[in-house]
């Protein structure tokens, strides 16, 4: 009885999109953490909710005929809470549209809408390619890029932006754009394995992604070359080495050995639980440390 409460819970945390809308918060708290500036409650508002939006949207959008035969739990799940889901991402589209109009500035405001254009690019089939029609996750390796740029500007950028624009508070180029490169290459780190994980499914979609471009062991190589260089970032430009820096190689190489040890037999769990969950680990393990500070 108490396992399948505790699963029933984790199934709603994880296939409603709420688990990776807390992502999104951890990993701007992360941004304001490191840059020693005050998190703006209205902007983690703002990312929560338009993170759940989008992540549902994508959901419903990519509709199978028959979501009760998926091999995936995560659509099995969702299409049998239909009612539930709409009801999420109704209430996420109504709280994101105060917190952008009132509390957001017309900078962050555009870069929002930016991102926001993005978002529907990737799904909508609006370019068309050999007489079909097709959104911008079609294209050619583009899909994984695509979807660390957006949470790189998301969640770096709009509380940069947000700061600098209301409070007057500035982070210098450099830093800003170190901050984007290393968020951009952990991004693209844990989400590889998740094409991994759908390289059949993307060949039967025809979706070119990087590991039906490169192959399952060269995708595998090539997502520990973007830690490791995200590392060599984090070394190199570090002004001075402390327990920050520690904690932020410390969940690289955590990061690594859960791809290590991921593959396509791994349950759905492994996936959106864990790997994940490696965003929200950044955050706690740098929180942990700010008391030790």
């Amino acid at each position: 009885m108490i396992k399948k409460a505790f699963f029933s819970t984790l199934d709603f945390l994880l296939f409603s999109n709420i688990f990776i809308a807390f992502c999104a918060v951890a990993q701007a708290m992360v941004t304001y953490y490191l840059l020693k500036l005050p998190a703006d409650k209205y902007v983690l508002g703002f990312l929560f909710f338009s993170t759940l939006l989008v992540y549902n949207l994508s959901m419903l959008l990519a509709k199978p005929k028959e979501p009760q035969k998926s091999p995936f739990k995560r659509v099995r799940w969702i299409f049998s809470h239909y009612r539930l889901t709409i009801s999420l991402t109704l209430t996420a589209f109504l709280c994101i549209v105060p917190l952008g109009l009132w509390y957001l500035s017309f900078q962050s405001q555009l870069l929002m809408a930016f991102v926001g254009i993005l978002a529907l690019m990737y799904n909508f089939p609006f370019l068309k390619l050999n007489d079909k029609k097709i959104g911008l996750r079609n294209l050619p390796g583009i899909k994984l890029f695509l979807i660390a740029l957006v949470w790189s500007i998301s969640c770096v950028l709009l509380p940069i932006v947000q700061l600098e624009s209301s409070y007057g508070i500035s982070a210098t180029l450099s830093e800003t754009l170190l901050l984007v490169a290393k968020r951009f290459l952990f991004i693209c780190a844990i989400t590889i394995p998740f094409d991994i994980r759908d390289l059949f499914q993307d060949k039967l979609y025809e979706l070119k992604t990087i590991p039906v471009m490169l192959g399952e062991k060269k995708a595998w190589v090539f997502c520990q070359a973007l830690l490791i260089l995200c590392f060599v970032l984090l070394v190199i430009f570090t002004k001075e080495f402390n327990l920050d820096v520690l904690g932020l190689a410390l969940t690289l190489f955590l990061t690594g050995w859960l791809i290590f040890k991921s593959n396509i037999k791994r349950n759905e769990y492994f996936y959106f639980f864990f790997l994940d969950g490696t965003m929200i680990l950044q955050f706690v393990i740098l929180w942990g440390i700010s008391f030790i500070n």
